[in-house]
């Protein structure tokens, strides 16, 4: 399976913006068990950057949830991923290419993120 497959719709939603508004809006509306993981998140992100008086950490927000939602924006790449993720969590058979995959997946929804 390519790690860009749309099935026959496409995507669910165009690529949001990356603010943590735009990016909440989309996880919102395609994986909305995960809005309070994302809030923690930019919590935690924010009060970090405070402390150190950095954007490294809001900048990893950003880049972490423009992945997440780059990958569930696609329905069949994300329940790929999840498979992937589950081969190489069992151990029961050599993880590399499972590995190399979900590379691909990451390495293609971070350039449909621009980042």
């Amino acid at each position: 399976m390519s790690a860009q497959t749309d099935g026959p719709y496409g995507p669910l939603i165009p690529m949001p913006e990356l603010t943590p508004d735009a990016l909440r809006a989309a996880v919102a509306r395609i994986a909305p068990s995960r809005v309070p993981a994302l809030t923690q998140h930019l919590f935690e992100a924010t009060t970090n950057a405070q402390q150190t008086q950095s954007l490294a950490p809001l900048r990893a927000f950003v880049h972490s949830w423009a992945v997440f939602v780059a990958i569930e924006r696609h329905p069949e790449r994300a329940a790929r991923l999840r498979e992937l993720e589950r081969i190489v969590d069992a151990g029961e058979q050599d993880p590399a290419a499972a590995i190399a995959e979900i590379r691909v997946i990451r390495e293609v929804a971070e350039a449909e993120a621009g980042l």
